[in-house]
């Protein structure tokens, strides 16, 4: 089988699991960092081209990463699909099973190593609020009903805008301010919020910058992201 992945967490799992069947990628899948596979473009903008050029039997997408018409011009092309859309841990771990089984793959240690790293409570001993911007000019941050979310409520860390009505508001910076959270909640992905980078947005208010990847990546980092994140939490 030859398989393309244009979401890189996805790129991960199966370079991790099966090197050998991924013959292209974007540009934006990092890991694993030795991955040598034809170069497709972006997640948002793939070029078809490239990607039928690889003569793929199957292309990895996701409904929030990919975009629809690329996946209607695959379908047309006869490419078959396999897309994803996990909206909380349970959900990121079923799909990557549903993965391995779609690429007639026994279930990998480290997907079995995540379950079990997920299967109890992670609460921190204190319970906190948080804001999680993911972009700024303009701000934009994490809302109900997101893979993140449910990462950080396993941790926690309770989303102010959980209930907001749209998965990505955009509030102001004065309204994130206000908002009464105990903590600022800062990955490295999308945007790559840094130490001179984010924090300086919000006097008086506690930040913490993690590692986008181990929060918003179903994949191989699943395993080792609640005590990742769990320390990068807990030093705010």
């Amino acid at each position: 089988m030859r398989v393309v992945s244009l979401v890189p967490s996805l790129t991960e799992a199966v370079a991790t699991t099966a090197p050998g069947l991924l013959v292209g990628a974007t540009d934006y899948c990092t890991h694993p960092a030795d991955l040598d596979v034809a170069r497709v473009g972006g997640s948002k903008y793939p070029s078809i081209e490239k990607i039928l050029a690889t003569k793929p039997d199957l292309v990895l997408m996701n409904e929030e990463e990919n975009r629809r018409e690329d996946a209607d011009a695959l379908r047309r092309a006869g490419i078959e699909l396999f897309i994803t859309f996990p909206r909380t841990v349970d959900e990121g771990l079923d799909d990557l099973a549903r993965l391995f089984t779609a690429l007639l793959l026994p279930v990998p240690v480290w997907l079995d190593e995540a379950r079990a790293a997920w299967a109890a409570p992670k609460g921190a001993a204190r319970s906190r609020t948080a804001v999680i911007p993911v972009w700024r000019r303009p701000w934009v941050v994490l809302g109900g009903g997101t893979f993140a979310g449910d990462v950080l409520a396993r941790l926690g860390v309770s989303n102010v805008y959980a209930g907001a009505p749209d998965r990505y508001p955009r509030p102001s910076l004065d309204d994130l301010r206000a908002s009464g959270a105990d903590l600022v909640v800062l990955p490295d992905e999308p945007y790559a919020f840094r130490a001179d980078d984010g924090p300086e947005a919000f006097p008086g208010m506690r930040c913490v910058l993690v590692s986008g990847r181990h929060l918003t990546w179903y994949g191989p980092s699943l395993a080792e992201a609640p005590q990742v994140l769990g320390q990068q939490l807990e030093v705010a």
